[in-house]
């Protein structure tokens, strides 16, 4: 036998390393399926550590937020967002030393309009972890450290400016956080389990349930989205306690985003309802609504945190049209809709337009949630090349 008729050297660890991952394969369950997917999917993975990022945000917002929602000051209305400077100069050369600078402010004698001056001579340092007001986390510890902010408690440091009372605009973001990112995971709660429930029922029975249920949701689906939203939010009693408004705002959303979700689980459970696994758990006596949750709704869980996923960005961006419509959320409740109702005019946005930065807000978190549903739903199925 001549040397050429021998293997090459590597032949054999490559077709070692092939059937190894066939066989990873063909044992993994769907879940590990799932995830070796969507992890090569990077805008879906970059979008998954920004959503994670603003839950913690939304969790964590005393702690994120460098002042309280309602703390103002009426010396500093409307003033312009301070640049971060890291580096100052000594004596001794170059030193990190973050801090932002002062300002000054001018009035026109005329029209009293208020002008504010960048004062280099005013340094006003700024550090991580710092402390400053004091605040309850969750309702149970007192606390007072923020995690940025002025490193000398009072001093006037408002990194994305203030608006119109003097309220730093980056905590009331903040802050909106919490109230925007947990109106939209509640609602699409809601929605999810009035989806599953009747798009389950509809397509495993069919019939005159279906009928019925489909009609419904035919006419919820026609009427404009809007007036509808307007009509039911001038039902809310203006005298209502933000509390109880927010959660008839939540309740309000899911009963109208349900019908999406109840479709796509109609059609999957009419798929489904004629798979061998379904006739055998039916001749052995299992009781139906034992055969819908326990052998048909798990079979469709990715499908479901896909659309899930990718109907959060609509309550949050629902919730924020009603907000700024002034027929949502209303203060003292922050949200993102909320804040943006201070830059509803023109004369606003001419004079601070850092007041549009809730805006931003919005949609970053709308781009994320959009993108990482993406990721889940081409993960979903991950037999698919």
């Amino acid at each position: 036998m001549t040397a050429a008729t021998y293997p090459p050297a590597g032949d054999g660890a490559s077709a070692s390393a092939e059937v190894h991952a066939e066989t990873r394969i063909v044992i993994a369950n769907q879940w590990q399926l799932i995830w070796w997917k969507f992890r090569k999917h990077r805008l879906a993975m970059l979008a998954g550590l920004v959503t994670i990022l603003l839950y913690v945000v939304a969790l964590f917002a005393e702690l994120f937020a460098p002042y309280s929602a309602g703390t103002y000051s009426a010396q500093h209305t409307f003033l312009p967002p301070q640049s971060i400077n890291f580096l100052q100069w000594t004596d001794a050369g170059w030193r990190f030393y973050p801090h932002v600078y002062g300002h000054k402010v001018q009035v026109d004698p005329e029209s009293f309009k208020r002008t504010y001056i960048v004062d280099e001579t005013v340094i006003l340092p700024i550090g991580l972890f710092v402390r400053g007001e004091e605040y309850k986390l969750w309702g149970l510890f007192t606390l007072d450290v923020h995690l940025i902010g002025a490193a000398q408690f009072g001093d006037p440091v408002h990194l994305i400016g203030t608006d119109r009372l003097g309220r730093d605009v980056l905590s009331r973001t903040i802050y909106g956080t919490r109230v925007s990112m947990s109106v939209g995971l509640v609602g699409v709660g809601l929605s999810l389990l009035l989806g599953v429930i009747l798009g389950g029922i509809s397509g495993y029975y069919g019939g005159l349930i279906d009928n019925l249920i489909q009609r419904a949701i035919e006419i919820l689906r026609s009427l404009p989205t809007i007036p509808l939203w307007m009509g039911l939010s001038a039902a809310i009693p203006l005298t209502w306690p933000p509390v109880r408004v927010y959660f008839a705002i939540t309740v309000l959303l899911s009963l109208i985003g349900w019908t999406t979700l109840a479709r796509e689980v109609r059609g999957r459970f009419l798929s489904l309802k004629t798979e061998d696994f379904v006739i055998a758990a039916r001749l052995d006596g299992v009781r139906e609504m034992e055969i819908i949750l326990r052998h048909m709704v798990p079979s469709m869980t990715s499908h479901i945190i896909a659309s899930v996923t990718l109907a959060i960005p609509g309550m949050i961006l629902a919730e924020t049209a009603l907000s700024f419509l002034g027929i949502g959320l209303r203060p003292p409740v922050v949200s993102w809709g909320v804040l943006l109702q201070e830059a509803q005019n023109v004369r606003s946005i001419a004079t601070a337009p850092w007041l549009l930065f809730p805006g931003l807000a919005v949609v970053v978190a709308v781009l994320a949630m959009n993108f990482l549903g993406d990721g889940l739903r081409d993960a979903a199925d991950p037999y698919q090349a």
